[in-house]
């Protein structure tokens, strides 16, 4: 019996502009390597994506192509000589118009702060080890003004819209970031989180995102909102988000509260599983949040995965009273400070919300300041007891999923401000605790939910690790990609 040879197997058709658009940073850095496409094949695909994102979304202060492009060909021409500039030479990134990047503007969404009154000629830390490792910028995400509340939409640049449904919000204050995530806008953004700002429209937005230790990725100019503030990667999946870490968390003296050099690289402890992990869950903080049905039902599918993978997974509580109005002062007092010398014509230009609080701010007292201090650190303490029984705590990230756009709250509020709505996510900037939220199912009209992981502080690599692990077991699998 005589056989023919196989005729020889043809290569692999190189990924489509679509296709590039919806890789993750190592896996661009890794085709980079292997000759599989070039920075700027990827660089146009991610502005391909922009464009349509903007008009789609609106999560863009601006979209600086020429710039892009010019680095992109600048990486391409490093890859080519074997020597790529860093971990992220040619990987399309967004920033937060909150951060400082050199060469832009940062408005900060609001119309107090003139385009062409001062050089703009320093990056924020985080920037700063961006452009060191090669990455490129491809555009500034909306905030609301000042990032103060936890929906995306300002005076100066309107409402940024929901990826999956533009009659919704995208959350916020790191709104934009999240939208050009979702739709292909390059596979890393920079957001701020200090309330839950980076998580909130994660979860609203079916991406990943970590608010680290307070401390752990280094932060100038200080916010107005003090020890409450962090700057949080926002990314495809946990892997990228650890990455960005390596990244973002090394030193800068500008920053005195840094934590120093990061124990280790973030990458190389996302393989240990949750084999033995004590993980309490807590689905609505004993009984105090109201939880939407739906949104129940996928956190509990996702932690049962957890008990799957081997955690020791029980229902507990850390048993905290609403820390709602100590988080208030803190942040009402913040508010103020931003404004403090406005004029009345600034003042009146403000979103109406951020000039309610901050007059608010203005009239409490250093005692006020100091009592919800007290608060802060009698729940840190709480929350550091809690830790000694428990490696995790999982949580919603969110008790409901989008409403609609240009609102601070959904119908039926009990309260004007957004805090009404996000009772799992500040009480983690009191405590400086590690927190991520990854996308774990969807509602009935299609609408991501998010669910959130917290550990001690200084466990982040612990948070990244439990949150790969549900990601290599398929669980955010649950949430398709927005329509585009």
């Amino acid at each position: 019996m005589s056989f023919s040879p196989s005729p020889p197997s043809s290569p692999p058709s190189p990924p489509s502009p679509s296709e590039l658009a919806t890789l993750t940073a190592a896996r661009l850095v890794a085709g980079y390597a292997a000759g599989d496409f070039s920075p700027v094949e990827v660089t146009r695909a991610a502005l391909d994506c922009a464009e349509a994102a903007q008009k789609r979304v609106n999560a863009f202060v601006r979209i600086g192509a020429d710039a892009a492009l010019e680095s992109a060909r600048a990486s391409e021409d490093r890859w080519r000589r074997g020597e790529p500039a860093g971990l992220l030479d040619g990987v399309p990134v967004t920033v937060k118009d909150i951060l400082l990047q050199r060469g832009t503007p940062t408005l900060r969404g609001s119309w107090s702060v003139a385009e062409d009154g001062q050089p703009w000629d320093e990056d924020a830390p985080s920037v700063a080890r961006l452009r060191e490792h090669g990455a490129v910028f491809l555009a500034r995400t909306t905030t609301p003004e000042f990032g103060w509340k936890g929906v995306t939409d300002s005076p100066r640049h309107g409402a940024t819209a929901n990826p999956y449904d533009p009659e919704r919000t995208a959350g916020g204050s790191s709104g934009g970031s999240a939208a050009a995530v979702a739709l292909g806008a390059g596979p890393l953004s920079l957001g701020t989180d200090a309330g839950g700002s980076v998580r909130i429209p994660a979860s609203f937005s079916g991406i990943f995102a970590l608010k680290a230790t307070y401390g752990r990725v280094p932060m100038y100019p200080a916010s107005a909102f003090g020890t409450l503030a962090h700057v949080g990667p926002m990314t495809r999946d946990a892997a990228d988000a650890a990455l960005l870490m390596d990244v973002i968390s090394t030193p800068d003296a500008r920053d005195w509260s840094h934590l120093g050099p990061p124990p280790g690289a973030f990458r190389d402890g996302l393989s240990g599983g949750v084999s033995g992990l004590r993980v309490a869950f807590s689905p609505s903080f004993g009984g105090q949040v109201e939880v939407a049905p739906e949104v129940a039902a996928a956190v509990r599918r996702a932690v049962d995965r957890l008990a799957e993978l081997g955690a020791r997974v029980e229902e507990a509580d850390p048993a905290f009273r609403d820390p709602v109005e100590a988080f208030h002062t803190l942040w009402f007092t913040g508010a103020a400070r931003t404004v403090q010398h406005f004029s009345e014509e600034q003042r009146a230009a403000l979103d109406p919300g951020l000039r309610e609080v901050s007059e608010q701010g203005a009239r409490m007292s250093a005692l006020d300041y100091l009592a919800a201090v007290d608060e802060r650190m009698a729940l840190g303490r709480l929350m550091g007891v809690f830790h000694e029984t428990y490696d995790l705590l999982v949580t919603p990230t969110l008790p409901l999923t989008a409403f609609a756009n240009g609102v601070e709250v959904p119908p039926g509020s009990p309260s004007p401000r957004w805090t009404s709505w996000t009772p799992f996510t500040y009480p983690f900037n009191l405590t400086q605790q590690p927190a991520c939220s990854l996308p774990c199912g969807t509602d009935g009209d299609g609408m991501p939910i998010g669910l959130q992981i917290v550990a001690a502080r200084h466990a982040d690599a612990l948070v990244l690790r439990a949150a790969h692990a549900l990601y290599e077991a398929g669980v955010p699998s649950a949430v398709p990609p927005p329509p585009r």
